[in-house]
């Protein structure tokens, strides 16, 4: 597990860190967040900087669990609460690795969208759960919006990895890749800027 370099930090703490590269890439990508939610994912980063914070979600080979088989876990919860934790740990590894770390997922099995998919149907259940829940209905609300923002924080994400010195940055193809993929308007934006102008398998330019 990669961990953030102490030199980009510079005196500031990682969780001070990624606040503020929240709100740069935030604002960088056009995308609004609520205050409960930006405070959710700072967390969800500044955990996941250790490596024993994916423990709950590796096997005893400490492998990192396949998202099906989080999903299944979650399906045969035996209480509400464990369905929810399950759900929720499904959610945060999906955004955390489609965010990160989505060039390891480059020409395996599943890629980015498949993990998109996956964490955007995580958070809309657990929205759902909580819904009937006066109490609970503020921490509803941050799952309703990871949920319906899953790309658009896939790509914020990716540009606080690289900002952070987490990974190197994407290749051209592999931006486009992604942008065909997903419609990711952050590969797209980077494309244009290397002067690419993409167009889909049978889109035709017009003149």
């Amino acid at each position: 597990m990669t961990t953030v370099d102490s030199s980009l930090i510079h005196t500031v703490s990682v969780r001070e860190h990624f606040s503020e590269a929240l709100r740069a890439a935030a604002r960088n990508q056009d995308v609004a967040l609520n205050d409960g939610t930006s405070a959710y994912v700072v967390n969800l980063l500044t955990d996941y900087c250790e490596a024993s914070a994916l423990a709950a979600v590796s096997d005893e080979h400490r492998q990192l669990k396949p998202l099906a088989t989080l999903y299944g876990e979650a399906l045969e919860a035996s209480n509400a609460e464990q369905r929810r934790l399950t759900l929720r740990r499904l959610g945060d590894l999906a955004l955390f690795i489609a965010g990160v770390f989505s060039d390891s997922l480059h020409r395996k099995l599943v890629d980015v969208d498949y993990y998109i998919g996956m964490g955007e149907a995580a958070y809309s259940s657990l929205h759902d759960s909580f819904r009937s829940e006066r109490q609970a209905r503020a921490l509803g609300s941050v799952f309703a919006e990871l949920g319906a923002k899953f790309p658009a924080l896939v790509d914020v994400l990716a540009e606080i990895s690289e900002m952070s010195g987490l990974k190197s940055p994407s290749t051209l193809m592999r931006n486009y890749d992604l942008w065909l993929k997903t419609g990711s308007a952050r590969a797209h934006r980077q494309l244009l800027r290397a002067g690419i102008h993409p167009l889909r398998p049978n889109t035709r330019a017009t003149h």
